[in-house]
């Protein structure tokens, strides 16, 4: 296989103008940022309210239980999401895909704050709750994968892993924005308010964002990248068999390109990008959700601690996201992931030991710490990472079916058996044990991957 390393104008066969790459950015960064503040929205509404509203007549760690469950099914939508909007992505394009993904995440978060609770409808009210929930994850099973095919193909080949972290600072820009508005409520309203109504607004709030984030792609152009596959006739993927029959038809050198895409055996690079995506997946459920309810349910601290302590974290990986994008283009991404997965593995317990002292300033460097090394720091890397490992033939499905699966097994599940194992065993450590589980396989993966800096995403083939 020849040097998978290009140079810019090697790696860049489409040219789009400034104008054209602002767009696609602040597109992919805004949809992305839609996506993690409805999840977020729900997940810290879950750890603090659904299980009162919705779950009302279990004991509290039942009740809790029950809330991260409905937070875990989302992410059985998102897998179905991934599978339909992902081979519609690589055979009719990218932006049409989030054209779709947009309209369905905004709308399903809007009618979750619009829902009779549990005290109203009776069990009808749990059962409307999952059901939206599996609408949201359906459109957002596609939303950040194609956001970050979109912007790794868009982006300059040396810029491309800065260029690509804005998916990662669009993840935290909805964190930061769903994590201040209910550190707002919980400081302003009493619980009845709260309960009561207070609940709703930054649910119903998303309405207008949506609109916003709709309007913005009108305007979006194709990835370049799309636009120039061997394998794409007036901006239509070839079928397989229409490939074949390329193939013998063609010049030496599209034959050549499109047999590689077509006929490279797949597995390698997925199964890669998996164990990637597991620490960042598993640490994100871990501290941005289920650390939330397990320190508000038991800890003696002030009830906007938790939240709190996410907003200051998502405020410094304004600066955490950008830094690692650059450091991977300096250095490449195998070198950074090795780095950060070993300081979350080392930092895992210390951070535990701070978070459950009790204290206000314990809380606060523990979770901004675990934050932004174990989840903020690695998201930025996988931003790139996996949209270079994957050939242009099959790179959305197979990067969004990897941050689905992966979601799945580490960030749905993650919460419930954390959520279990800690009222099991009455202690914390299985937290910690899990941080280290998450980033352990997530650091076997990156000493298995080769290094993608700089590689031609125009290639059919995969990296692996």
């Amino acid at each position: 296989m020849q040097d998978s390393t290009m140079t810019e104008e090697q790696a860049r066969p489409a040219q789009r103008t400034t104008s054209d790459l602002a767009r696609a950015a602040v597109s992919g960064w805004l949809g992305t940022a839609m996506e993690f503040m409805d999840f977020q929205l729900y997940s810290l509404a879950a750890a603090i309210v659904f299980n009162k509203l919705f779950f009302p007549d279990v004991s509290p760690a039942i009740g809790l239980i029950a809330a991260m469950a409905t937070y875990g099914v989302g992410y059985v939508a998102r897998l179905a999401g991934a599978v339909y909007f992902g081979r519609m992505g690589d055979r009719i394009g990218r932006k049409k895909v989030l054209y779709l993904t947009i309209l369905l995440m905004g709308a399903s978060t809007t009618l979750i704050g619009a829902l009779p609770t549990y005290s109203a409808i009776g069990i009808a009210a749990p059962i409307l709750l999952v059901a939206l929930r599996l609408v949201q994850g359906f459109g957002a099973g596609a939303e950040i994968a194609g956001a970050t095919v979109l912007l790794a193909e868009y982006a300059p080949v040396r810029r491309r892993g800065l260029v690509s972290s804005l998916v990662s600072l669009g993840t935290n820009s909805g964190t930061l924005a769903a994590s201040g508005l209910w550190a707002l409520l919980l400081g302003v309203l009493s619980e009845e308010q709260l309960l009561s109504w207070g609940w709703r607004l930054p649910f119903l709030l998303s309405f207008a964002l949506m609109l916003f984030a709709f309007w913005l792609r009108r305007g979006l152009k194709e990835s370049p990248v799309f636009a120039e596959r061997a394998d794409v006739v007036d901006g239509v993927a070839l079928r397989r068999d229409e490939v074949e029959s390329a193939i013998a038809e063609a010049d030496d050198h599209r034959g050549d390109v499109l047999a590689a895409g077509v006929r490279q055996r797949k597995g390698k690079a997925f199964f890669l990008a998996l164990g990637l995506r597991f620490g960042q997946a598993g640490n994100s459920g871990l501290v941005q959700t289920f650390l939330v309810g397990y320190i508000a349910t038991n800890l003696a601290v002030g009830k906007t601690v938790p939240t709190d302590a996410i907003m200051y974290g998502s405020l410094l990986g304004f600066v955490t996201v950008p830094l690692i994008g650059l450091l991977g283009d300096r250095f490449g991404r195998r070198v950074l992931y090795l780095t950060l997965t070993v300081l979350t593995m080392a930092a895992a317990f210390p951070a535990m030991l701070l978070i459950t002292s009790g204290s206000t300033p314990g809380v606060l460097i523990g979770m901004v710490l675990a934050l932004n090394v174990g989840v903020l720091g690695l998201f930025s890397l996988e931003s790139v990472t996996m949209a270079e490992l994957f050939g242009a033939r099959s790179r959305f499905t197979q990067l969004a079916l990897a941050k689905e699966i992966g979601g799945i097994l580490a960030t749905a599940i993650g919460p419930v058996l954390a959520a279990t194992l800690t009222a099991v065993t009455g202690s914390w450590w299985p937290i910690a044990a899990m941080l280290v589980v998450y980033s352990l396989i997530t650091f076997v993966s990156a000493l298995l991957s080769p290094e993608t800096r700089g590689r031609d995403l125009v290639r059919l083939e995969d990296a692996a």
